[in-house]
């Protein structure tokens, strides 16, 4: 199996619509944007949402690492909060906290990775008609 990826830092200050950006880039290469909108609207929905994670919740830049295997697109949000991410109850009267439940009802599978220096949470996407991956139950 060949693999394909790519790694950036994206700071607090302006990193959420960088990443969107950056994600757009290396997904045209992929001829993504053209052969599948629906799933590049949903992953960079989700780089959103776990970028601004990153930023909000863990006070952190986030490394985003986009890996592509030939069977899923595994988004990689990584920040310096070892805490797991929570969930939380939905409520109408907030404008956030809605970021995991977008990325669960997005992606095919998703998980988060504690690390030494922080958390990993990674999310898979798998193109129209391929078999779909799991990185295992989601953390909540």
């Amino acid at each position: 199996m060949r693999a394909v990826g790519w790694a950036r830092s994206f700071p607090v200050a302006r990193g959420v619509r960088a990443g969107r950006h950056w994600t757009r880039e290396h997904l045209e290469s992929l001829d993504w944007t053209k052969d599948t909108p629906e799933t590049v609207d949903a992953i960079l929905l989700s780089v959103s949402e776990l970028i601004t994670n990153a930023h909000v919740h863990a006070h952190s830049d986030a490394q985003l690492v986009l890996t592509w295997d030939s069977r899923c697109l595994h988004v990689s949000v990584h920040d310096g909060d070892p805490a797991p991410p929570a969930p939380q109850e939905a409520d109408g009267t907030r404008t956030g906290g809605r970021g995991l439940a977008i990325v669960d009802a997005l992606a095919d599978s998703w998980a988060t990775r504690p690390q030494e220096s922080g958390k990993t949470v990674i999310a898979c996407f798998v193109p129209p008609g391929a078999s779909p991956v799991h990185h295992g139950e989601p953390a909540g």
